[in-house]
């Protein structure tokens, strides 16, 4: 089976070398040639196009920044649905609106192409050691066929349901870690504000029902002072937006997603937007006048 990859950012490039780690052949395009050249290096074939990438590949992977860049690759000039064979498989495992999803879907449809969305979760680390939790959308069928594939990027992949299942699955993964962020922010700031060391807080109470798995992954980095980017805010920002405009479409009310939207964009105006997410802590260390940074 030889596969298209088409982006290769932040993430889309260590998952396609986990791919060439495995064995699979790959023909890649992006418009920064320096990833491209990178990926090359490690084996794969470039392609001067979406278009090309589609007419060399059985199925094709996108791995994009949103919804525009994903119908772009994939409809649009010199695109996936131009040189692809009847039956090829789109993957998009880029987080875009599962409204887009399954306009996308429905549009390679029409020319006897296939889709499924199957977004990630967990970051560039994940990415590069390949790791990643998968959520995909689309026919059963299809997820049987290219499951062994998408585990080689992943430690887990699930079935969720219809074409746009998966990216629901994302932006409901992504409301409840920027809430689970924010929850532990105003915590440790309340913490340090009544006097109590934030940092033997947080070990007093991770052993209990507040312990999650980001409770670990982003106060240590909180009580560091340390916000180099695993995931940016200003991505965490791009996924809440599609998860407001997703839930208006149906009628399903997010206020709190509304409030981390507000506070995210309150950091983009303090140009803290390339930060990590775990930076929401500096909203609450700013209206309280306080930091929980270790002395």
């Amino acid at each position: 089976m030889k596969i298209g990859f088409i982006g290769l950012g932040i993430m889309g490039k260590p998952m396609s070398k986990n791919l060439l780690k495995a064995g699979y052949e790959l023909v890649v395009f992006d418009f920064n040639q320096a990833a491209v050249k990178e990926v090359q290096e490690c084996g794969a074939e470039a392609a001067a196009s979406s278009k090309e990438v589609a007419e060399k590949s059985d199925v094709v992977i996108t791995m994009l920044p949103n919804s525009p860049h994903v119908r772009a690759a994939v409809l649009g000039k010199d695109g996936v649905a131009e040189g692809a064979k009847p039956g090829t498989v789109v993957i998009d495992m880029s987080s875009i609106d599962p409204t887009e999803s399954k306009s996308i879907g429905a549009a390679l449809q029409e020319k006897g192409l296939d889709m499924l969305d199957a977004p990630v979760s967990g970051g560039e680390p994940k990415a590069i050691d390949g790791t990643l939790s998968v959520m995909v959308g689309g026919k059963k069928e299809l997820f049987d066929k290219y499951y062994d594939m998408l585990m080689v990027m992943a430690g887990s992949v699930v079935y969720v349901g219809e074409l746009g299942s998966g990216n629901v699955a994302k932006l409901a993964n992504q409301i409840v870690v920027a809430v689970n962020i924010a929850a532990v922010s105003e915590a440790l700031v309340f913490a340090k504000k009544a006097g109590t060391d934030p940092e033997l807080v947080y070990q007093a109470i991770r052993g209990g029902l507040a312990g999650s798995t980001v409770m670990d992954a982003k106060a240590p980095m909180m009580l560091d002072g340390n916000f180099k980017p695993g995931f940016r805010i200003e991505l965490h920002i791009k996924d809440l937006n599609n998860a407001l405009n997703a839930a208006h479409a149906v009628s399903s009310p997010v206020p709190l997603t509304g409030q981390l939207m507000e506070i995210m964009q309150g950091l983009k105006a303090d140009g803290l937007e390339k930060n990590d997410h775990s930076s929401i802590v500096k909203y609450y260390e700013k209206i309280a006048n306080i930091s929980v940074k270790r002395d």
